[in-house]
């Protein structure tokens, strides 16, 4: 697909734009590898904040411009923030690692990510706090903080392990080594791979396929994972009952059942 690629400023951006009911959202520094400034981080939360307050939009699509996804964080501009322990991202945005930081919201909306070329730090762990993700079949990437004497923190010590597992998880971690796309996909880091050049349009249309179902239903079922998965398997049944009834006395149920009845494409409105 294309897009058009906004001139960003030296310390880079986030550029979004609105498609249907699906916000691309991109990682805009190309020139440095999109690696990750302060302000980029700040645009980053105030974006996922945008699809998640905005009544139109369904779903998100992450991706990048130029020809990598991100080399990771500009160390000598985010330094100091690690040394001071300050955050980049003002409070009461939604926070894009979305591991449930004090003081930040959590998506509630399905994120798709579009991963090419080089996807270290900070860009796997994005990718992991993400939904689905598509990776081009010429990724490179690295966990490499401890080769930086940093510890990674967005999110890479909570989730490599659980996707592939804690010997997988430690292997990548604890060397700091290089992997592509294959073994990324052997340990479910990401849900497909694709020819580079085709990941963006493979994300967009699975954001597309999103985006037609009923959306509280696509909300509440990527919650009840999630809660399954942080809290329990007792936890999430807990909610079968309440949360099916209030979807079941939707207008979009309505809808749904008449669109069974009618044989065609449910129209679903969010309601």
């Amino acid at each position: 697909m294309q897009i058009d690629i906004p001139t960003p400023p030296p310390e880079g951006c986030i550029s979004c734009e609105v498609r249907g009911h699906v916000l691309l959202i991109g990682i805009n520094r190309p020139a440095r590898r999109n690696g990750w400034t302060p302000a980029m981080f700040r645009q980053l939360a105030e974006a996922y904040t945008r699809l998640d307050d905005d009544s139109e939009l369904r779903v998100g699509v992450l991706h990048a411009f130029g020809d990598h996804f991100t080399a990771g964080l500009d160390l000598p501009a985010i330094a100091e923030f690690m040394r001071s322990g300050q955050k980049t991202i003002p409070p009461g945005l939604v926070e894009p690692h979305d591991f449930g930081m004090p003081g930040y919201r959590r998506r509630s909306k399905p994120m798709v990510v579009a991963v090419k070329g080089i996807c270290f730090t900070v860009g796997i762990e994005l990718m992991l706090g993400a939904d689905i993700v598509v990776a081009a079949d010429n990724c490179r990437f690295a966990q490499m903080e401890v080769q930086r004497c940093i510890m990674p923190t967005g999110g890479a010590t909570l989730r490599m392990a659980e996707r592939a597992g804690v010997g997988n998880a430690m292997l990548h971690m604890l060397t700091g080594d290089e992997f592509g796309s294959a073994e990324a996909y052997r340990c479910n880091f990401v849900q497909k791979v694709v020819p580079a050049g085709q990941e963006l349009d493979e994300a967009f249309r699975i954001a597309e396929r999103i985006a037609v179902q009923a959306p509280q239903a696509v909300v509440a079922t990527r919650l009840n994972v999630l809660k399954a998965i942080e809290l329990g398997q007792a936890a999430a049944v807990e909610d079968f009952i309440p949360v099916q009834q209030r979807l079941a006395n939707s207008e979009d149920a309505a809808e749904g059942v008449r669109s069974f009845i009618e044989k065609r494409p449910a129209q679903f409105t969010g309601r």
